[in-house]
Order: C-alpha cells, then sequence, then structure tokens
C-alpha cells in the first residue's frame, strides 16, 4: 500500500504522499514565482509532508479513520519536523556553504512550524525551538522517509539540482535592495516562504477534501480593464449632471483625472491628499484600476482604520463596477487560532480541521480590510493571518486614512510597505487628507520622489474650505451637563448635529442626557459596542433623515469620522489630534451645500484618556497648535488645518512617541523591530549557546532572530480582544448554522457572512460576560459568540454592568 497524505471523508479515498508533496509544491512555486523565489517556495512545498513516508503515520492516518471514536493520541507522531532536518542534515551539518546554509534555515523553519507558527533561532533564554526540532529530536524512521522520497517524488541528483536553482533564487534575493539589513530580508522572506506554503498545503488538502480539481487563479487584467470602463461611464454620468461645473466638482473631477495620468507610472509607494469630500474612493480606484491593468496586478486592496467603513466603500464599488461577486470584505478574525498545533489532525476531518482548511486567504480580485488585518498578517501569530500576506505581492494596496496606523506600530508597518515596493511589486497609495510624516521616523518608510498625485495641494485644500473651525477648547472646559445646554442652544437654528467624543462611556452618557432634555428631535447613538451591520443600519436611518432635512442628532466615538459618507449642519468634536479634527470637519457640510458652517472645538473634562495615550498626547500637540493661532493668526500656514500646520502636528506628534515607534515588549523589555531584525552576534550567540548546553560540537546559525517570541507578544490593540459573533439581525441565523454540521464550502460561507456580525471585546469585557452567562461556546471554542440577553438594540454589547462602556475607542 502507498503512502497516505489524507483520506477523504465522504468517500475513503486516499491521496497519496508523492500527490500530495507534488501538488503542493507547484502551487508553492506559483506563489513564490511572484517575487522571484519560485524554487525557494516550491522547495517548502515539496517538502513539508515529508515525514508522512513513515509506517508510524501511515498506521497512525488509518488507525484515526477506521476507529474514529477511539481514535489514537493527537500529536502522537511527528510529520513535520522531517523535512527541516533533512535540509538541515544535507546543507547544514558539515561543508556549510553560505547561501544552501541560509536556505536550509529560511525553508527549513517553515517546514518544521507548517502547523503552527515561525520558530525562534534564538530567543532571550539562549534556547533555539528552531535547532531542538531539526538538530536534536530523534525521528526514528528518518532514513525511511528519505529513501522513499528520493524513490517516488524526486532523484537525489534533481533534488541537489532543485536546491542549486533554489539557492541562486537566496542569493539574488539578499543581494537586492541594499538599504535593507540581511536580517529584515531573512524575517520578510522568511514570512513569505511560510505564506506560500501554508496557502499551498491547506488549499491542495481543501480541494482534495472536496473532490475538486484546482482552477489556477484568474489573470484578473481583463475583469480590471471591464471595471476600468464600467467606472469611466459613471464619471462621465458625473460630467452630464447639471451640477458639474460647480467649482468644487470641476476640482473632484480633475483629481480624479490626475489619478488617472499617476497611474501610468511605474510602481511605488504614493501619496494621495485629496480632502475630506474630494472623491478620494472613486479618484483611487481610478488609479487602481488602470495601474493594475497596465501593470498585471493581481488584486486590488483597500486598507481602512476602522470596520465601521468597510461595507459603505465595498457597496460604493460594487454598485460602481456592477460585481456582487468579486469584492471581499474582511473585518476581522471570527476563528481564533493564535495557539493552536494541529499535527496530525489529518485523519479526523473534525469541524476544527474543516475551519481550517476555509477558504480565507485574499485571492479575490478586490479586497476590503483592516488595518489591524493587515498588520496581523506581517506580525501576529497563528497561521490563519500569515496564509494571506503572499497575495499582497504584486498588488495595488490602497490605505484609506493611513494617519490612523497605531503608534506602537508605526515601524513595523513602514518595514512591511518597504519590502512590499523592493521585493513584492506592488503599488502602494497613501490616501488621506492629513498625510501623516511616516518618511521622518527612525525606521522611514521609502516614499518616493515626487510621490504626491494631486498638484498645487494648498490652493485645493482652499478651494475646498467649507467649515470653520471654532477654537472653544483653550480658554475652558466642557462637561457633559454643559455640552448638552449648548446643544439644546444651538438645536434652535439647526436642523442637524454630530457630536463626537474620544471615549464610549461619555458617548453613552451624553445620549442619555439628550434623549431626555431634547424633545421632538430624534437623537442616534453609535459606538464599536455594536458590530458592522448595526451601526450600517443606524448611519441608514441617519441619511435618510440628513435627506429629508428633519432636525437630528448624532453623538458618536471617533469610528464616525474615517470615510462615513454623512453631511451633518454642525459638528461638535472633543479636542484630539489636529487629523482627527479635519476628519471630523469632513462630516460637516460635506458637499459645501450650506455656505461656511462652523466645527466646534471643545476641551471635554470628563473623558479619562490615561489609556488612551495617542489621543491624549494628540490632544496636546493640538492645543499647542490652537495657542499659538491664537496668539499670531498668520502661524502655521494661517489655519489649523493648512498643510503646514498638518506637517507640524506629525513631526511633533512622532517625536513626543519616538521611544513606542518600534513596539516594545514590556515584559521582554525589548523592541520587536530589534526582535524581529536586529543584526546578533553571530560568535556571541553560538559560543554562548555551546556553553550552556554542554554542546560537544559546534552550531552554527547564519539568522539568530526570534520570530516564534515576536508574534508572541504581537497584538495591534495593546488590549487584547477577542471577536464574538452577536445576534443581530442575519447573526442569530449564522450562530444557529455554525452550530450544524457544515461542510468546508459551507463554513467558508458562513465564516464570511459573519464579518458583519462581529464585536471585539476587551479581556474585562469578556470576563464580565463570562460571569454573566452573556457567552456561548462554538466548535470546541474556536468561535465565540453572544447570547441573544447580552446584545441591545441601542447599545450593542450589553454587559449588564456600566463598565462594559469604558473608555476604549477600538
Amino acid at each position: 500500500m502507498s503512502y497516505i497524505a489524507h483520506i477523504r471523508e465522504s468517500d475513503g479515498e486516499f491521496q497519496t504522499v508523492e500527490e500530495h508533496l507534488l501538488e503542493v509544491q507547484a502551487l508553492a512555486e506559483a506563489f513564490g514565482g511572484k517575487i522571484g523565489v519560485k524554487y525557494i517556495a516550491g522547495l517548502a512545498g515539496v517538502l513539508h509532508d515529508f515525514g508522512k513516508y513513515t509506517d508510524e503515520f501511515k498506521d497512525y492516518i488509518l488507525e484515526a479513520v477506521n476507529n474514529p471514536d477511539a481514535p489514537p493520541r493527537r500529536g502522537s507522531v511527528d510529520h513535520s519536523t522531517a523535512g527541516g532536518k533533512l535540509l538541515y542534515r544535507l546543507f547544514h551539518e558539515k561543508n556549510i556553504t553560505e547561501f544552501k546554509g541560509k536556505l536550509a534555515e529560511i525553508v527549513g523553519n517553515a517546514i518544521i512550524s507548517h502547523h503552527s507558527y515561525l520558530k525562534d533561532f534564538f530567543n532571550a533564554d539562549l534556547e533555539s525551538d528552531y535547532l531542538k526540532r531539526v538538530c536534536e529530536k530523534e525521528l526514528i524512521e528518518f532514513e525511511t522517509s528519505k529513501e522513499n522520497f528520493f524513490k517516488h517524488v524526486m532523484c537525489e541528483a534533481d533534488f541537489l539540482s532543485y536546491v542549486e536553482q533554489a539557492a541562486v533564487e537566496l542569493k539574488e534575493f539578499l543581494l537586492k535592495d541594499p538599504s535593507k539589513t540581511s536580517e529584515q530580508k531573512y524575517m520578510f522572506l522568511t514570512k513569505f516562504i511560510f505564506s506560500a506554503l501554508i496557502d499551498a498545503d491547506r488549499t491542495n488538502t481543501r480541494l482534495f477534501e472536496e473532490n475538486k480539481p484546482y482552477e489556477p487563479q484568474e489573470n484578473h487584467t481583463l475583469l480590471f480593464d471591464t471595471y476600468y470602463n464600467r467606472l469611466m461611464s459613471k464619471v462621465k454620468s458625473f460630467q452630464q449632471h447639471e451640477n458639474a461645473n460647480t467649482p468644487i466638482n470641476l476640482l473632484r473631477s480633475e483629481m480624479s483625472q490626475q489619478c488617472d495620468h499617476f497611474a501610468e507610472k511605474p510602481s511605488g509607494i504614493y501619496t494621495l491628499s485629496i480632502p475630506t469630500g474630494g472623491g478620494k474612493t472613486l479618484a483611487s480606484l481610478r488609479y487602481a484600476l488602470k495601474h493594475a491593468k497596465k501593470y498585471n496586478k493581481k488584486h486590488i486592496i483597500y486598507v481602512v482604520p476602522f470596520t465601521t467603513i468597510i461595507e459603505q466603500n465595498a457597496e460604493e464599488v460594487r454598485k460602481i463596477l456592477q460585481d456582487e461577486e468579486n469584492i471581499l470584505e474582511h473585518h476581522s478574525n471570527v476563528i481564533e487560532d493564535a495557539d493552536d498545533n494541529d499535527e496530525n489532525q489529518d485523519g479526523f476531518m473534525s469541524k476544527i480541521q474543516k475551519l481550517k482548511l476555509a477558504k480565507d486567504n485574499w485571492d479575490s480580485p478586490i479586497i476590503f480590510t483592516t488595518m489591524v488585518q493587515f498588520l496581523n498578517t506581517f506580525y501576529e501569530k497563528g497561521s490563519r493571518n500569515i496564509r494571506r500576506l503572499h497575495n499582497l505581492s504584486e498588488s495595488v494596496i490602497i490605505f484609506d486614512e493611513v494617519q490612523k496606523v497605531p503608534i506602537p506600530c508605526v515601524s513595523l508597518f513602514n518595514d512591511a510597505l518597504n519590502f512590499l515596493k523592493a521585493y513584492g511589486r506592488s503599488s502602494i497609495v497613501l490616501c488621506t487628507a492629513t498625510q501623516p510624516a511616516l518618511d521622518f521616523v527612525e525606521h522611514k518608510l521609502a516614499i518616493d520622489a515626487d510621490a504626491e498625485m494631486i498638484d498645487r495641494l494648498d490652493h485645493v485644500i482652499d478651494a475646498f474650505k467649507r467649515v470653520e473651525i471654532v477654537d472653544l477648547a483653550t480658554d475652558r472646559t466642557f462637561n457633559n451637563e454643559k455640552l448638552t445646554d449648548f446643544i439644546v442652544e444651538k438645536m434652535d437654528e439647526l436642523q442637524s448635529m454630530l457630536i463626537i467624543l474620544n471615549t464610549k462611556s461619555v458617548v453613552k452618557d451624553l445620549y442619555e442626557k439628550l434623549k431626555e432634555q431634547v424633545m421632538g428631535v430624534p437623537v442616534y447613538h453609535l459606538s464599536t459596542s455594536m458590530c458592522a451591520a448595526h451601526r450600517n443600519d443606524i448611519l441608514e436611518k441617519i441619511r435618510n433623515q440628513l435627506k429629508q432635512g428633519n432636525k437630528i442628532i448624532c453623538v458618536s466615538t471617533q469610528l464616525i469620522e474615517a470615510g462615513v459618507d454623512v453631511s451633518f449642519e454642525c459638528v461638535i468634536r472633543s479636542l484630539a489630534g489636529l487629523d482627527s479634527i479635519a476628519q471630523a470637519a469632513g462630516r460637516c457640510n460635506r458637499h459645501g451645500e450650506m455656505g461656511i458652517r462652523s466645527v466646534y472645538v471643545i476641551d471635554h473634562e470628563e473623558e479619562n484618556l490615561n489609556k488612551l495615550k495617542e489621543i491624549q498626547k494628540g490632544k496636546q500637540v493640538a492645543k499647542r497648535t490652537f495657542i499659538d493661532l491664537k496668539r499670531d493668526k498668520y502661524s502655521h500656514g494661517g489655519h489649523i488645518l493648512s498643510k503646514d500646520a498638518m506637517d507640524r502636528y506629525f513631526q511633533e506628534f512622532y517625536s513626543e512617541f519616538a521611544s513606542d515607534l518600534n513596539y516594545f515588549i514590556p515584559k521582554l523589555k525589548k523592541e520587536m523591530t530589534k526582535l524581529l531584525m536586529e543584526p546578533r552576534n553571530e560568535n556571541s550567540y553560538r559560543q554562548a549557546y555551546i556553553h550552556k548546553h554542554n554542546k560537544t560540537k559546534d552550531v552554527q546559525l547564519f539568522i539568530l532572530n526570534g520570530y516564534g517570541t515576536a508574534a508572541e507578544h504581537f497584538s495591534v490593540i495593546k488590549n487584547l480582544t477577542t471577536s464574538v459573533i452577536v445576534p443581530y439581525g442575519e447573526g442569530i441565523d449564522i450562530i444557529s448554522d455554525l452550530n450544524g454540521n457544515n461542510s468546508i464550502e459551507d463554513l467558508s460561507r458562513l465564516l464570511r457572512k459573519a464579518q458583519q456580525y462581529t464585536v471585539n471585546l476587551f479581556s474585562h469585557e469578556k470576563q464580565l460576560l463570562t460571569e454573566n452567562s452573556g457567552l456561548v461556546s462554538l466548535l470546541d471554542g474556536k468561535i465565540i459568540a453572544l447570547k441573544e440577553g447580552a446584545y441591545s438594540d441601542e447599545y450593542g454589547v450589553d454587559l449588564q454592568n456600566e463598565s462594559g462602556f469604558g473608555d476604549a475607542i477600538f
């Protein structure tokens, strides 16, 4: 009997080890070829399940399938170490050459980690998870695996020739881009290879389980060409509109044309600084589609700061492109897999395994996702996130409201973008009215020369002036009582007002006060305690009220200011960074239909910002700018939202956080950038390791960094959150359906649908809900949902405790 890789649940059909290895190799080669590392990725693919060539594993998988009620202990057979061990023995134990030795480490780490996450080469305690596996772990049937591999998959001569080709690729990769350290190159290449391997392995396993052939990813050039023509038809229809020749609309049209012309330029990192209300979604899409079809890009990816605007932007794009099928929204990870090790679950095809195989790899033509998900793809633990990384290459990536990059992640963000530019063949657009100074920090972003797509920015900003910023923050403070009185007074002369405050607790309190004080005027409340579908339902009601010209008040956290398409007659913004004030102003008189309207900036004394350092510091820097303008009206370009004021603000802001930009890990007293990318003294590490472990022979490693430790300590939002599905609208049916017996295809569909019905809980919120019996566990705890009593149609998550609306904004 042949050696078995998988056994199909539906009909008991075998997939042989050689079939699986060669098919995964082919997929991995295709993924790796996108950045010129076809053979390196293919090497990982062809060796990843090399350890299944043993009688021990064959007995294990047959026993697992034949005795499902009493299966063998999971993890009792190690099949992922063998491929890494083969590379180590052949190219790293003796007569070591530089590039084959490095190849053994990079590919070997990906192979031994493909059921969990990348291992440390060395950690702070001078332990090496990598060496423990490839050097020290004994595999009884290793020679059997090796003999079978060279007999059935690739003869030894062909294998050695293949490794030579991979080593040539590695040399070329490492010689490219001399501005990067070797450690940066090792890290990003290892993660890319790991991504390609994970996706190739899971895709092939899923296709075998579903009994479907592999269909190569379509060339999207024709699709993008169709999309571009549909977009241009929409643009032409705008030009026929009766208001097409107003100054604002003429300027919008001009900026859109500039983006079209800019798309002819080669790929790079560029800025698109269209003011709020200037039509940046369509202008950036016009650039992306034209650039994608000219330079054969595989994906267009929009990255937004908050889940709030994903559905809005995706729906706008769907309508223009007339396509419901090929536009993916990825809000958050519904599945918790950071601590998974699914070694040897091949014979079980449990619901958990089906979750692993569910299609979740960002292979759609157009993708909308969040900054959290983008950063997780590069840096967070767990195989589900990193699986998507290779699909970021050969793409157009548009970062909408890029100024919202979390401060601790600035350097990591810049390094990821620099990799995608230099190696990933991607074109990157930083899209915002308030460009952050990402080239001002230590780990500089490699923005191209003449990067700005829009000409005469100061003129454009002046032309788009629709509001007056009224400073009420430098000489007094407000509490919710005073603020309520102020709002009631202003509403006598206004139809609509938006109030944006910095914390959920004061938002909820003000909302309740206004409901009591303002009679006959609907008051709406928005916060991230609500799922995306819930917030969008409320926003739809708000838009209808605004469209009809009815009196209306909305109280919200900052989630409403990042690209949400609403236009109020007046806005009140609690003092925060200048970028937040500018974004809040973009929700006022959005189309200039009401002349010049007022945006009042206040200092709210009841907001507790102790745990919100970025808002706290931004508030301080902004206040200094307001004071400067009060003293000298010509300072900072003459107004609070000028380009000069914004440049100065971000430089001061990043200077305030200079020691925090590299993701400091308090527990380790070390920055994450150093864990991942700092050069280490090879001799001192090697000698210390040999001494500590009483080694009798020398140990050489080219790569010394701790990938696993870094991922273990990474979280975009420092206070760890858990995604839960909520029983709102269709969420009720999704929770019920996930309890059923689903196919992989069904799970893929449900998980996509669940994106709009999730909320992120902080640990104290999760704990409180647990104590109040408000949570239900699905699929052995891999998915968590709220019980119906724990969700309110008015406030969202209901913890039955006031602390549930604590001072958190995400």
